[in-house]
């Protein structure tokens, strides 16, 4: 069964068009099973007024749809947002009265130049239903190699988007697996606390499973931990893979050009990897060096994505990002 966890942008009222509502906080999940596939689209209650969750939903995702009824600068953000995570697979389609000219010039000179630009609602049912899984065209190398070993399973984990206590089962955590696979019984880790945790069941679209791969959307009912202990954006990871940022952390950043404010050092800004969002403070280093001081430990895999921003700008509030090393 293929997973594909899709970012809905701009217009959402179309959600319910694609699928049925599940969980809704800050960030509401639609979703639709098919013969060989389960489908997410998730969305963003409180933006554009907030800009945590967009960028948590974004998170979420592999794959987006731009649902353009404006040309506006909040329009201009999700853009920035999609093209810094890095989603190049997706749909925009756009009201009648955009000039898809326009959308196109926009298109063009960013990472999202290969969306596919759609007419209508049913045509963007119909690219959905014909699209393949990543598994499926490309060749990922997600096994180790550790010298003349053979190859080892790939090391799992697991981003928490929600977490709620169950009566009769416990512990339910929701959440996406990025990297490798899980399986009932498993032995994980609960980062950044560093609890031991243990799956004991596993949901795929309210069917139980055995086994989950990357990119499944999944609900866990878990024991070693209760739902006060965990946290939107904690990492559950086999033993020994995430790493812990804690005080000073250093970041070699990139800019986003549209960010014209300077980075004061007495100013807090945000910080963003993967669901987590700390508020931090900065001070500039030589050779675009970023020294980040926050209170809160975090939790991140290698190469993980940062993103700094200032929630209260008054245009451009993404200030640019980095990788997590």
């Amino acid at each position: 069964m293929n997973s594909f966890n899709f970012v809905l942008l701009g217009d959402t009222t179309i959600a319910s068009e694609l699928g049925k509502k599940g969980t809704s906080s800050d960030i509401t999940i639609y979703d639709r099973k098919t013969n060989d596939k389960i489908i997410s689209y998730c969305f963003p209650n409180t933006y554009p007024e907030k800009l945590q969750p967009l960028l948590q939903s974004i998170a979420m995702s592999n794959y987006a749809i731009i649902n353009i009824s404006k040309l506006d600068s909040f329009l201009g953000e999700q853009l920035i947002a999609i093209d810094i995570f890095g989603i190049k697979n997706g749909f925009i389609i756009y009201g009648y009265e955009i000039d898809v000219e326009k959308v196109r010039n926009i298109m063009k000179n960013t990472g999202l130049s290969s969306f596919q630009i759609l007419d209508s609602l049913e045509q963007l049912k119909n690219s959905i239903a014909e699209m393949k899984s990543k598994a499926e065209t490309e060749t990922e190398t997600d096994l180790e190699v550790k010298g003349d070993e053979s190859l080892q399973p790939p090391k799992a984990s697991i981003v928490v988007d929600h977490v709620f206590d169950v009566k009769g089962v416990g512990t339910v955590v929701l959440g996406t697996v990025k990297q490798g696979e899980i399986k009932t019984y498993d032995e994980l880790v609960l980062n950044p606390s560093n609890k031991t945790v243990v799956i004991k069941s596993i949901q795929m679209h309210d069917d139980p499973v055995n086994i989950s791969k990357k990119n499944s959307r999944v609900g866990l009912a878990i024991k070693g931990a209760s739902a006060k202990d965990i946290s939107r954006g904690d990492v559950i990871t086999s033993p020994g893979f995430a790493k812990i940022a804690t005080a000073d952390f250093q970041l070699k950043f990139i800019k986003n050009p549209y960010f014209k404010e300077e980075i004061s050092e007495t100013q807090n800004y945000m910080m963003s990897v993967g669901l987590q969002i700390r508020t931090v403070k900065i001070k500039v280093m030589p050779d675009s060096i970023l020294s980040i001081s926050f209170e809160k430990p975090l939790a991140f895999v290698k190469k993980d994505l940062c993103i700094l921003f200032k929630p209260d700008s008054k245009g451009m509030r993404i200030m640019g990002h980095g990788t997590m090393e």
